[in-house]
C-alpha cells in the first residue's frame, strides 16, 4: 500500500514519532478495520472516498495535532476513553494512580476525583470498586459532558458536579479523595511537545510558578473532607514528589506518607492518610 509509505516518510518528515504506527491507526480509522484487517486489504487500492478522510486525517497530524483527538478515543485501563480538546488525554503513567488508589482503600465506600476531565480515573475506580459511590468535580462543562458519555459508554455510574475542587461537595466526606492536577510550572509550558503545547487544554496544565499551586490548595482542606483512616492520592509531575510530600508534612494532619513509581521508574503518586490527631 504505497499511501501507507508516504505518509510515515511525510509524517516522519513533520516531526511525527512512531510515523508508522499512527498512518496505520489512520487508515484504520478511515477504512473501518482493525489492523488485522489492514493487512489483508494491504495490497487493495483505496477509493477516492476512502482517502478524502485519510487525506483530512493526516493532515491534522501533519500540524500536530494529538493522534487521540483526531481519532476521539484513548484506552486506559483496558477502557476505551473519549476525547476531545476540551480534556487531557489520558496517560498510561496515570494508571498508577487508580493502581495505588485501590491497593490503599480497597474498602472504600465513597471516593472523590478533583478535576475529573475526561473522567477516566473515576470511571476506572467505578469499575474496580463496584461498592462505591464515586464523585467528580470540575470547572469545565465541556469536560463534565465528555466524562458524563465515557461513564455511560462504560456501563458505570458517577456523580459529575461543576465547580472548583470541594465548592460542589461541600458538606460531604470520603474514604477516598484523588487528583491528577495540572502540575506542569508555568515556565516549562513553552517548552512542551507541540501535541502537548498547542492542542490540551492549558488549564488543566498549568500549576503555577513551580507547579505545586493545587497541591497547596487541595492538601489543607482535603482533611476536612477525608473520614478517619482516609485516604488523599495524587498524581505527580518528574522530581515533584518530595515537595508535595513536604506540603503533607507541614499539615500535620496526615501519616503513612507514600509515594509509588510509574513504569518509567518516576514517583508518579503521592499520597497520606487522615492521622487521628485530626480527628
Amino acid at each position: 500500500m504505497k499511501v501507507l509509505n508516504w505518509t510515515r516518510e511525510y509524517l516522519a518528515g513533520k516531526g511525527v514519532e512512531n510515523s508508522r504506527l499512527e498512518t496505520e491507526w489512520m487508515l484504520c480509522a478511515a477504512l473501518g478495520l482493525d489492523r488485522v484487517g489492514l493487512y489483508i486489504n494491504f495490497d487493495k487500492p483505496l477509493s477516492s472516498e476512502e482517502l478524502a478522510p485519510f487525506r483530512e486525517m493526516v493532515a491534522r497530524r501533519a500540524k500536530r495535532e494529538p493522534l487521540q483527538y483526531i481519532l476521539g478515543t484513548q484506552e486506559f485501563m483496558g477502557l476505551e476513553i473519549h476525547v476531545s480538546p476540551a480534556v487531557l488525554i489520558p496517560r498510561h503513567d496515570t494508571e498508577t494512580l487508580v493502581e495505588e488508589a485501590v491497593r490503599v482503600s480497597p474498602d472504600a465506600r465513597r471516593i472523590l476525583d478533583i478535576g475529573v476531565g475526561s473522567g477516566c480515573i473515576a470511571i476506572a475506580l467505578a469499575k474496580a470498586l463496584p461498592g462505591a459511590e464515586v464523585f467528580g468535580v470540575d470547572t469545565s462543562d465541556e469536560a463534565l459532558e465528555i466524562a458524563g458519555k465515557n461513564a455511560d459508554n462504560n456501563s458505570v455510574t458517577v456523580r459529575f458536579s461543576k465547580g472548583s475542587l470541594f465548592e460542589p461537595v461541600d458538606s460531604m466526606t470520603f474514604d477516598l479523595i484523588v487528583s491528577n492536577p495540572p502540575y506542569i510550572p508555568s515556565g516549562d509550558i513553552a517548552g512542551l511537545q507541540p501535541e502537548v503545547r498547542d492542542f490540551e487544554p492549558k488549564a488543566a496544565l498549568d500549576g503555577g510558578a513551580d507547579g505545586l499551586d493545587f497541591y497547596r490548595k487541595i492538601i489543607p482542606v482535603a482533611a476536612r473532607h477525608l473520614n478517619p483512616g482516609g485516604w488523599l492520592l495524587f498524581e505527580a509531575g518528574i522530581n515533584q514528589s518530595r515537595q508535595i510530600l513536604d506540603l503533607f508534612e507541614k499539615e500535620e494532619c496526615y501519616d503513612s506518607l507514600i509515594t509509588e513509581k510509574d513504569a518509567g521508574g518516576v514517583e508518579r503518586v503521592v499520597g497520606g492518610r487522615l492521622a487521628s490527631i485530626c480527628r
